[in-house]
């Protein structure tokens, strides 16, 4: 491109914030850098390669920002910018951005956006701050589609499942069992008489101890509140809230078309944590943000009220604690200024895999792109305290064993990083293994993903063949054991308050997540969360599609459980734990956690046996 053909960008650029604080220089290096575009209504959608990300300037035309399942997040036109997510985070944004009118779009590379990020803080301000507007944004779209327009045909299930009046009891449990629901609607001549749920089994015959022969009807609840296919799901959200229900049937005139459960509707309830997210990108200091994290405790209890299932508890959570860190991050820099180099922050554990619970303290680490100087190290060192003093502020205590960034032991380069996995892998003594049962959880949170992208595929690549390390790790997950005694009676240990107690934490969740990360490091998944990692090891072949089901089962119920407990010790005002009383919960889920802890006894047996022979 010619000086002349430069001139008009640059006349563009000299008008256009953040560009205009760029000197004369400054904005001829990104004029340089710039490709032009030019993209047709009818083509649809812009192109975009999250693997080799750009900076997007829209010069004229109308462009939309669309999720990947069509939800509008931004409308765009000239002067606005697409693509900087990607280039901040170092992340797949799996945005859309379809075209609304023909328009050109100057297109700025990588390497020339870091440049100017490095040049000018204004500059870098300017997109991190136009970042977290586009969270905000998102909260505001996302919050209006699905709360005040969705329709609750969209989020039913249909055809909802259901039994006669006169069945007996056990019959619909059975059904109700097999088919993993936790309702049936009661029909007869293809007419809504009541509905049959979980709690009624658990109050109306359980507790009751009414015969299993009996009928349906007489157990059921009759009459149930019920909605048409077209209501609003704000307005099923309310009738839900006001009848203190978590099961709403949908029916046309009395004709059962479909049920919808709260599960279902905190999919869509995205406007608390969303919200939420969107406050802590508008903080500007760390002590407000300090304070916005307080809410995190009371997002937690809403979710456990809403009965939703652990696992999205548990993403939910965790995308909290994510946004909290990268505003942290931000923060940090605008304090101490750009980062030398490249970076990437690195969560491990139950952040990495995404299921953070009441109780979490921090398990994070730096990567770096080389190996830093001295002024160079000091200044991640004062970053990641910054950042990890902050978390503990906020309720995410410090490591008790000192796994965190502001720990110089785990502020390493790239080729550092490597050779520690290295050690770990090729020299599994006790102390090798017991890290990996930490740091082989790991997932990039902030900065450059394909630093964390390479250091992942490098520990799996040494992991997958090495019978020896697997051997080790699968001998180390038989250290703890369910809480399982002669006869299948549970067997208690004390709590910290030395009240006897089941540890479901410890004895429950942690051992399917070691059976499950060495059967994920053994066929070369990249997954890391622990349901994800035992699909893999089910494709694989490593676990027959039984087992694999049973394991994600007690996963689930095991950390639901856990959940629920911690939601009713945070109502009586104690401190969340992982330890459940079982005087606490009925009979009827003392029998299943039985069944739960002597599927994860199996899972554990089954590991040893394949891979702990090697030794």
């Amino acid at each position: 491109m010619t000086d002349h053909d430069l001139a008009p960008i640059i006349d563009f650029l000299a008008e256009l914030v953040p560009f205009d604080q760029l000197d004369d220089a400054g904005r001829e290096t990104a004029a340089r850098g710039i490709e032009i575009a030019y993209f047709a209504k009818s083509s649809g959608e812009v192109p975009l390669d999250y693997d080799n990300p750009h900076l997007y300037i829209v010069r004229s035309g109308a462009f939309e920002v669309r999720s990947d399942r069509g939800e509008l997040l931004d409308r765009l036109g000239e002067g606005d910018y697409f693509g900087f997510p990607s280039l901040l985070t170092g992340e797949q944004v799996s945005n859309r951005i379809q075209v609304l009118e023909d328009g050109l779009v100057y297109i700025l590379s990588e390497s020339c956006f870091r440049a100017l990020r490095a040049l000018s803080r204004d500059f870098d301000r300017f997109f991190n701050r136009k970042h977290a507007e586009r969270l905000r944004y998102s909260a505001r779209y996302l919050a209006r589609e699905h709360l005040n327009t969705a329709r609750i045909r969209s989020v039913m299930a249909s055809p909802a499942k259901s039994v006669g009046p006169f069945a007996p009891v056990q019959e619909a449990a059975r059904l109700m069992r097999d088919a993993r629901i936790s309702c049936l609607l009661v029909v007869q001549d293809n007419r809504l008489l009541g509905i049959l749920t979980d709690r009624d089994l658990r109050n109306r015959v359980l507790a009751e101890g009414i015969a299993v022969d009996t009928p349906v009807n007489e157990v059921m609840t009759a009459d149930p509140v019920s909605v048409p296919p077209n209501t609003l799901v704000f307005e099923a959200m309310l009738a839900m809230s006001q009848h203190n229900i978590h099961h709403l049937p949908v029916a046309e005139e009395g004709v059962p078309l479909g049920v919808v459960t709260s599960t279902d509707l905190i999919r869509l309830q995205r406007n608390d944590p969303l919200h939420l997210i969107g406050e802590i990108d508008r903080q500007s200091d760390r002590a407000t943000l300090v304070q916005v994290a307080g809410q995190i405790p009371a997002l937690l209890q809403s979710l456990i009220q809403a009965d939703a299932r652990a696992e999205e508890i548990g993403r939910v959570l965790t995308l909290v604690t994510d946004a909290l860190t990268r505003r942290l991050l931000v923060l940090g820099q605008q304090a101490l200024g750009p980062a030398p180099m490249a970076w990437c922050w690195l969560a491990f554990g139950s952040q990495a895999r995404m299921d953070q619970a009441g109780k979490s303290d921090q398990d994070n680490g730096l990567l770096l792109a080389r190996e830093p100087n001295d002024e160079e190290r000091d200044y991640f060192q004062r970053l990641a305290t910054y950042v990890c003093d902050a978390l503990n502020d906020s309720g995410y205590i410090h490591c008790p064993g000192g796994i965190m960034a502001m720990n110089p032991k785990w502020c390493l380069s790239l080729a550092q990083w490597q050779a520690q996995f290295g050690r770990w892998i090729d020299q599994p003594e006790p102390k090798a293994v017991m890290h990996a049962s930490i740091f082989f959880d790991m997932r990039a949170i902030a900065g450059r993903g394909d630093l964390a992208k390479t250091l992942q595929q490098s520990v799996l690549a040494r992991c997958k063949d090495n019978q020896i390390f697997l051997a080790m790790m699968a001998t180390n997950a038989g250290h703890n054991s369910p809480p399982l005694g002669f006869f299948r009676q549970l067997v208690l240990e004390r709590d910290g308050e030395q009240r006897k107690a089941l540890d479901l934490k410890h004895k429950g969740l942690a051992i399917i997540n070691d059976v499950a990360r060495i059967y994920a490091l053994a066929c070369g998944s990249e997954a890391v969360g622990t349901a994800q990692r035992i699909q893999a090891a089910m494709k694989a072949g490593l676990v027959t599609r039984k087992d694999a089901l049973n394991l994600a089962d007690a996963q689930e119920f095991i950390a639901h459980l856990r959940l629920a407990n911690q939601g009713e010790q945070w109502s009586r005002g104690e401190d969340p734990s992982n330890f459940l009383r079982p005087g606490r919960v009925s009979g009827l889920t003392r029998h299943q956690l039985k069944d739960a802890f002597a599927v994860v006894a199996r899972a554990q047996d089954g590991v040893r046996l394949s891979f702990a022979r090697s030794l």
